[in-house]
């Protein structure tokens, strides 16, 4: 195992923060993949993921020990030195930065445009070159970016550590709920192992976000080249996959022992780990469009009380949860609109007007313009 210090734009005088890696292994010479990273907690409050990056720490140093790796895998368990010291009253913020008020997971740079040219006149016919040259080349437009802020700082050294894997897992996790994971639509032939090693409760594809999350800023890159040089021939790389473990309380060294052994299997059973691939096990649910997913909305302020079991299979017009008043008295009962998983519920009892309450993962997509929310 070898460790890399990579430290931040010092954000005032006197303080510094730096991203700590791990890298085990080296790259494969041959199959998929030949580089996996595997990132925790850039929402820094989500920590499920924190703790099953510290377990494949001492499995991937284990496996190296043993000889076992095939790849090279780079290990990032604290993507967000700055949200985990962004502490109010006690509560941590981590979704947000509190300088700038940005979500730590969007607003990604997609450098494909800037490297158009040059790809124009250095692109060959041979695919697997072509792959080694688009890289250098993103490699090289986000590092000329321009950085003035710590948080410009983080991104760009995240998106360098993985922006030529062949395979990234972006470890997050939600409000409330069943391990679901985020994926664009042709990968999933790639992917579906996962989701069945990790058994996700639901499984949301989509081309794109418009948001520019991490994963997004790994895999749209290739879309946007491929469609704009098509007189080359440019693979869809890099895998890039948002893996939601659970709920934001779900964190214990069963339910880690758990994950991380499900991505062992899966990364045994792509050649990244010599040895006898486990049976892949059934999926609990069909993939879904992410324009499927509806998003129940409250009506009111009050209390939440959940009406239906959270991960259960909902038809329409079932009841998922009542919103009390307890002033007025009165309450709202909020139905399901489509048929699907009821994959996520609200992080605490009590929601404000317009707050998310529940989301349900639909096989039907209803034309929403933001995919993701805030």
């Amino acid at each position: 195992m070898r460790t890399e210090i990579h430290p931040l734009l010092s954000p005032s005088l006197g303080t510094q923060r730096s991203i700590t890696s791990f890298h085990f292994g080296a790259a494969g010479t041959g199959g998929w993949p030949r580089k996996v990273y595997i990132q925790a907690s850039l929402h820094a409050g989500e920590i499920p993921g924190m703790l099953v990056a510290h377990k494949l720490r001492q499995q991937f140093a284990a496996l190296e020990q043993q000889g076992l790796l095939q790849a090279e895998i780079v290990l990032v368990p604290v993507a967000n030195p700055i949200g985990l010291a962004q502490q109010l009253h006690y509560q941590p913020q981590g979704r947000f930065d509190l300088e700038s008020g940005e979500n730590f997971n969007r607003l990604y740079s997609e450098p494909s445009a800037r490297v158009l040219p040059q790809l124009a006149d250095s692109l060959t016919q041979d695919a697997h070159a072509n792959r080694d040259i688009i890289r250098q080349a993103l490699r090289t437009a986000i590092a000329a970016e321009p950085v003035n802020t710590e948080l410009q700082s983080l991104r760009q050294t995240l998106h360098l550590l993985a922006i030529d894997a062949d395979l990234v897992l972006d470890l997050h996790c939600d409000f409330a709920g069943p391990v679901h994971i985020y994926a664009h639509s042709e990968h999933w032939p790639l992917v579906e192992a996962l989701a069945a090693h990790l058994q996700c409760g639901a499984s949301l594809l989509a081309d794109a976000y418009g948001v520019m999350p991490f994963d997004e800023a790994i895999f749209l890159p290739w879309a946007k080249i491929r469609a704009a040089l098509p007189q080359f021939p440019v693979p869809f790389d890099s895998v890039a996959v948002t893996v939601e473990l659970r709920g934001e309380g779900d964190v214990s060294h069963a339910l880690a022992d758990q994950d991380s052994q499900a991505i062992l299997h899966y990364l045994t059973g792509c050649g990244v780990i010599r040895g006898a691939a486990q049976p892949v096990p059934a999926l609990p649910h069909p993939a879904t469009p992410l324009d499927g997913s509806e998003t129940l909305i409250a009506p009111h302020a009050g209390v939440i009380v959940s009406l239906a079991e959270l991960g259960s299979v909902v038809q329409a017009g079932d009841a998922i949860a009542e919103v009390i008043d307890p002033v007025s008295g009165s309450s709202t009962i909020l139905r399901a609109g489509t048929a699907g998983v009821f994959y996520v519920f609200a992080r605490h009892p009590y929601v404000t007007r317009g707050g998310t309450v529940a989301k349900i993962a639909g096989a039907s997509p209803l034309g929403k313009g933001n995919l993701l929310g805030a």
